[in-house]
């Protein structure tokens, strides 16, 4: 794992997440974004192993359920290929280029 890799996973799970476990992940999964799926997966796991909300009254009122809505929206945007990591493979589609595209008429009925 490389720094840029290192950069892009502290950046994305929290810089408080341990280093040498996401390099064991890395070194066995080979791709930053496989390794984000991995973590955030097991956060939401574990929040959706917890009771959502704990109420005491009159004392303290505590709800988890905007935590994990926050956890599967941004599982679904790592899903989704968002935000692009550093190893991610290139797709050959350069922004610097121009295509083209032939217009063909279509048939009248």
């Amino acid at each position: 794992m490389d720094a840029a890799v290192q950069a892009w996973l502290l950046a994305e799970l929290g810089a408080n997440t341990d280093v040498a476990d996401l390099e064991q992940r890395y070194q066995r999964l080979h791709s930053a974004r496989a390794v984000a799926i991995e973590v955030v997966r097991g956060r939401l796991a574990e929040l959706r192993g917890q009771p959502a909300t704990v109420s005491v009254s009159g004392v303290v009122s505590v709800s988890y359920a905007e935590s994990i809505k926050a956890y599967e929206r941004q599982l679904a945007a790592l899903i989704g290929g968002e935000p692009p990591a550093p190893d991610d493979p290139d797709d050959g589609i350069s922004d610097t280029g121009f295509g083209t595209i032939q217009l063909i008429e279509r048939p009248r009925r």
